[in-house]
């Protein structure tokens, strides 16, 4: 399975974890894997780690948070979430990823459309929350109508 966002996407060890059993990421492990790993789990979750390429018992309480959080457990041979990330956990991290970089992108192309069309879309706010986005659309779209008469 390739990894499809642009976060894992092209990570070799990623990669390997995403389809290999050997290759999965235990706590100890070490590199730009586990900064990309510490990386989405912030943005996923909120963790409160640092993304510093070190799998230490921050990152571990995190990784089974958002195992546990999604119940992803191997039923064949678990009862319960562990804090390895292994091909199910990739698999998830990734699709969840690649949903928020699509979210995100979208955002912007929002928030320029609107700077574009003199309106402030309030960028920190829209962050947040998204009631002042849809009223900036929902004013461009107006304005739009307007002018088509």
């Amino acid at each position: 399975m390739a990894l499809k966002s642009k976060l894992f996407r092209g990570n070799t060890q990623l990669e390997a974890a995403a389809t290999s059993d050997p290759a999965h990421i235990i706590p100890g492990a070490r590199g730009d894997h586990v900064k990309k790993i510490q990386q989405a789990l912030i943005a996923l979750d909120g963790a409160k780690i640092d993304s510093d390429g070190s799998y230490g018992p921050a990152t571990s309480s995190a990784v089974l948070a958002f195992k546990k959080r999604r119940q992803i457990i191997n039923r064949s041979y678990q009862q319960q979430a562990d804090n390895i990330v292994g091909k199910m956990t990739m698999a998830a991290l990734d699709a969840e990823m690649l949903k928020a970089e699509a979210a995100m992108e979208e955002m912007a192309v929002w928030c320029a459309l609107a700077s574009a069309l003199g309106y402030d879309p309030h960028v920190q706010e829209v962050v947040n929350d998204d009631q002042p986005l849809r009223q900036t659309i929902r004013t461009i779209q107006e304005s739009e109508q307007a002018k088509r008469g």
